[in-house]
């Protein structure tokens, strides 16, 4: 085939972490079709329901994304990003950048990991690695293979990073495959032990799983932040490509934009509650029971989820339905790092990431997908307007474009990945 009608695939997979994903993602596809629906119809075999047999197919989940979606996607994305044809427009690579910033960033995901880690005294488990029982050993290697993951995020996802709402889905992405390659398969290994790819096992991790969806967070958003400066201060300096204006009246609009739409998001989300008596809890961070205060207090947290929406996720989203991958995959997001999180936290406990907490938070899982996917429809429609004026101006329509997301993108895959999985995890294993 001809270099140059492969410009839609070079589109597509634009990087090795572009690739990645969409392997990931085509990996679960498959897996939901065959082994975990089609197959067992097709053999005549005893229907169970579909929570059940997702828990029976668990181990082949593991492999379907391991064995399948990561070498496969790996290897298509690395050809495509190598074999891109000249004219094919491509975001500048820097080894130094991707290494530098992307290590930086994983230790700050790692710092948080860590938390937990030391919580349940999982160091002494780090320090078996290389046949030692001490904490500081531990906490050193734990450290190290952060900021190696971290690394790593930066060559595969350098090319794609565009701003810090796509970074942080990156980021979780990331993070989430950690999870299974990782505690679930080259510890055990690096113990000498076969890996356990079993629903028990994974019921038995799932902290360490809300763990790397945190690490990831941190990973994504603090190496969009971070990259960000790096190529203002040592490569963006065209006076040429200056935006016509300054990025405080840009963050302000997204504020309050992202904090406007957050109410139909609110209001949705407080369905949930309502059904599952939970408006009392939520109140209980101001200290009273009343449902009303916990119903204002709801909304607020809303908006002010949705502002920072607003400033992460602006100019991700050119159409509806990336708008509504782009949410539900923040909804999600909040779930980890809010309800199993946060919440515990502003309450004066600590978080506990076992499949119990979580099982008693799988109501408002739901009600975090709604919000993120509602938040972020409005967010659009409030954009759009915004979006026809300066297409007016060819200027400024170019400096729109520039911040714009294309489309032909990982961004679906990534969402199938990240979603699919959110899902599908608390359900199984708890």
């Amino acid at each position: 085939m001809p270099t140059a009608r492969l410009g839609p695939v070079f589109s597509v997979f634009s990087s090795p972490g572009a690739g990645l994903l969409w392997g990931l993602g085509g990996a679960l596809l498959l897996w939901l079709t065959l082994p975990a629906g089609l197959l067992p119809l097709l053999n005549g075999g005893p229907q169970m329901p579909m929570l059940d047999a997702a828990r029976a197919h668990f181990p082949e989940l593991v492999a379907y994304l391991l064995y399948l979606g990561l070498p496969v996607g790996l290897a298509i994305g690395t050809f495509a990003s190598l074999r891109a044809p000249a004219q094919h427009v491509r975001a500048p690579f820097g080894l130094a950048r991707a290494l530098v910033v992307g290590s930086l960033a994983g230790l700050v995901g790692g710092w948080a990991f860590g938390q937990w880690m030391a919580q349940v005294n999982f160091f002494i488990v780090v320090a078996g690695l290389v046949g030692s029982e001490t904490r500081g050993v531990g906490v050193a290697l734990h450290y190290v293979i952060a900021a190696a993951i971290g690394a790593s995020f930066g060559l595969l996802f350098q090319r794609d990073v565009r701003g810090m709402g796509s970074s942080l889905g990156w980021g979780v992405g990331y993070g989430v495959l950690w999870w299974f390659l990782g505690p679930l398969t080259l510890l055990p290994l690096l113990e000498h032990h076969l890996p356990v790819w079993t629903v028990e096992q994974g019921s038995a991790l799932f902290g360490s799983l809300v763990g790397h969806v945190v690490y990831g967070v941190l990973l994504g958003v603090i190496y969009a932040a971070v990259d960000r400066l790096w190529v203002g201060f040592f490569i963006d300096s065209d006076p040429l490509n200056r935006e016509a204006e300054g990025i405080g009246a840009r963050t302000l609009r997204s504020l309050w934009r992202g904090g406007l739409a957050s109410l139909v998001g609110g209001l949705l989300f407080s369905a949930v509650f309502v059904a599952t008596d939970t408006l009392p809890r939520v109140a209980s961070l101001m200290g009273q029971t009343s449902p009303l205060l916990g119903f204002v207090v709801h909304l607020w947290i809303s908006v002010l989820i949705g502002m920072s929406y607003g400033v992460l996720f602006r100019h991700e989203a050119p159409d509806l339905a990336l708008a509504v991958v782009w949410g539900m995959l923040y909804g999600l997001v909040w779930w980890f790092i809010g309800a199993l999180t946060l919440f515990p936290l502003l309450l004066g406990g600590t978080p506990i990431w076992t499949v119990q907490t979580a099982g008693d938070a799988l109501p408002s899982l739901i009600g975090h997908l709604v919000y993120g996917a509602a938040t972020a429809v409005a967010f659009l429609l409030l954009e759009r307007r915004e979006t026809e004026w300066l297409a007016v101006d060819p200027r400024l329509a170019a400096a729109l474009a520039r911040r714009t997301r294309p489309l032909g993108t990982a961004a679906p895959a990534l969402g199938l990945f990240v979603i699919g999985l959110g899902l599908i995890l608390p359900l199984v294993l708890v």
